[in-house]
């Protein structure tokens, strides 16, 4: 039988943490529940100054003694991805869980493939799939020194079910979800889990909002939400998931690609 490698599992309190796609959605909400598990040392990347400040306060809000900082960059441009991860390395100490929540539908609206440009199809799967492979790229190897640490791939269900209007934005979803279960057996000799979450519909987000306003998207997306029996998920639940898979308690989860949907997808 191999040796298990010498994997080092950090407690929350002693534990980094940074946050792609931190300032809004399931990234501040992971965020303020992170603090709330005992992290003393919080990264939120993001675009917007002003909105990074105002995330970076709710989380001393929920609380005071945390160490939160914000960092500006667009981690889908590399040159400000690596330098994301090497002010946050500086600032943090460690990076012990890397959290990637960048996905903005509200830059997307689902159509069917004969209503879109081909032009389109590039930049819209580089929107969605190089922040997170870059971040993840970035920052193994801090990870590796250390013998341990979660990288978490926040993608969408989309990758899993075929849905009328999301041939582009599911093969990218897809392209996540795969990176993550193969970066997962890479990974896991180092000691480092990776794991993927898969909602569907976020209630109370910017995406939402957009995605309901009108058209073919609004109705696809009334289908979508008769189906959640259990309720359309919040950003709350999913970072409850991230929360759990981040911390040793989920020592043994690694190359999981997990729905949180409020049973969308359950048949």
């Amino acid at each position: 039988m191999a040796e298990a490698p010498n994997v080092v599992f950090h407690a929350y309190a002693d534990s980094g943490v940074l946050i792609t796609g931190g300032t809004s959605g399931v990234g501040l909400a992971s965020a303020i529940q992170f603090a709330h598990a005992g992290v003393r040392r919080i990264g939120l990347v993001g675009r917007n100054a002003e909105r990074g400040e105002q995330a970076r306060q709710a989380v001393l809000a929920a609380c005071p003694e945390a160490s939160v900082y914000f960092i500006q960059g667009d981690a889908n441009v590399l040159e400000q991805a690596q330098r994301a991860v090497a002010e946050a390395y500086e600032k943090l100490g460690s990076i012990d869980v890397l959290l990637n929540s960048t996905i903005d539908m509200s830059r997307y609206t689902p159509e069917p493939l004969i209503n879109l440009s081909a032009a389109d199809i590039g930049p819209t799967m580089m929107s969605v799939v190089l922040a997170p492979m870059h971040m993840s790229c970035l920052v193994l190897p801090y990870m590796k020194q250390r013998r341990g640490g979660v990288i978490l791939n926040v993608a969408s269900d989309a990758a899993k079910v075929p849905t009328p209007g999301e041939t582009i934005l599911g093969a990218a979803m897809a392209a996540i979800t795969v990176f993550s279960r193969t970066l997962a057996m890479e990974a896991k000799r180092f000691g480092v889990r990776v794991n993927c979450l898969t909602p569907s519909l976020i209630g109370g987000t910017t995406t939402a909002a957009h995605v309901q306003k009108g058209g073919f998207s609004a109705k696809l997306f009334a289908q979508v939400e008769s189906m959640a029996s259990l309720g359309v998920c919040s950003p709350d639940d999913l970072a409850a998931m991230i929360v759990f898979l981040g911390g040793p308690q989920a020592g043994k989860i690694t190359g999981q690609v997990i729905s949180v949907n409020g049973g969308i997808s359950a048949g």
